[in-house]
């Protein structure tokens, strides 16, 4: 089969199985060491939950814990970190068994997943066609979130974004992004199976776009995908547009589609009849909102974000906070 996309394919000796296996890691974004550890989880989880594989065999742990902190911080923050972690995996059906820890200057969190399925349990993400809509799982803007919450206590920088936007919004905006990271994409993984999806990627670190780029070169039709809906975290398209234009400013290009996520949505493609079904499912069982964001279009395989793309805020107080 290859390399997929966000997870390697590959036959194992065994005929009619393959190894389903993706890793990942990062660095802290968020204030909590335990919702951190969750993040990372669902992180790397989410690679293959974009392949539609929902059930994860063995996870294993990376951890480096920073040697800059003092004995009484490591000792406080490691075992929150790992404890979040290890709850997360538990909730998605897995286990931690095995990995590395190291000390070092950065504090690092991430894991190995892998998963042994036979052929009909995952979905390679290259079957979409012209007709197909695409539906996005999580709204965007974390990356935005993170930072204005941080510039609360940056005078420099909080001046950039002051006139759009209150401290209150900040505050909501970050913890209804920070309790999205740590949700899983497992519900979805599970519905692309029943709504017969044509191939879907997460998005992080490239941004949405970045993400949708990968997704349409990897597409076995001639094809492109054309992304007419934002769905952002509310106040945070103002606030990126507000620090870009400011003097010395930061452009986090969100509305171009390149602004960093972490532990994003799915990008789902599917059927234009099927995605109203997947959506309305998807809320029911996680108690959240999906959209559908674009389109698949006859096309020589590339993605785009139209110029008028509609922006929707979502309302910070409508995401329920991750209480698992």
């Amino acid at each position: 089969m290859g390399v997929g996309m966000d997870s390697c394919v590959l036959p194992t000796r065994h005929r009619g199985y393959y190894l389903v296996q993706t890793t990942d890691f990062f660095y802290p974004l968020v204030d909590d060491p335990y919702l951190q550890g969750k993040i990372a989880c669902a992180n790397v989880l989410s690679d293959l939950y974009a392949m539609g594989v929902s059930e994860c065999d063995n996870m294993l742990m990376l951890l480096g814990i920073s040697n800059e902190m003092t004995q009484q911080q490591r000792a406080v923050v490691a075992p929150q970190m790992i404890k979040g972690f290890n709850d997360l995996c538990k909730e998605a059906g897995s286990s931690v068994n095995g990995g590395q820890s190291v000390l070092n200057p950065w504090f690092i969190i991430g894991g190995v997943a892998s998963a042994v399925c036979s052929k009909d349990e995952f979905i390679m993400p290259d079957q979409a066609v012209a007709g197909d809509v695409i539906v996005l799982t999580k709204p965007v803007g974390t990356q935005i979130a993170v930072n204005a919450h941080q510039w609360l206590e940056q005078p420099k920088y909080w001046s950039m974004i002051e006139k759009v936007i209150t401290k209150e919004t900040v505050v909501q905006a970050y913890n209804a992004s920070m309790y999205s990271m740590a949700r899983l994409n497992r519900s979805a993984a599970k519905l692309m199976h029943k709504y017969e999806s044509h191939g879907a990627t997460d998005v992080t670190g490239f941004g949405i776009l970045g993400h949708l780029r990968n997704l349409a070169s990897n597409q076995k039709q001639d094809v492109s995908l054309c992304i007419h809906t934002l769905p952002v975290f509310g106040g945070m398209f103002a606030a990126a547009e507000a620090a870009a234009s400011a003097p010395d400013g930061i452009n986090f290009k969100l509305k171009e589609g390149f602004s960093a996520e972490t532990s994003g949505g799915l990008m789902v493609c599917i059927s234009k009849e099927k995605a109203q079904g997947f959506c309305e499912e998807l809320q029911a069982l996680d108690g959240v909102p999906a959209w559908i964001i674009g389109d698949v279009l006859p096309g020589n395989k590339t993605a785009s974000i139209k110029p008028d793309v509609k922006i929707i805020e979502v309302e910070n107080t409508s995401l329920p906070p991750y209480s698992q």
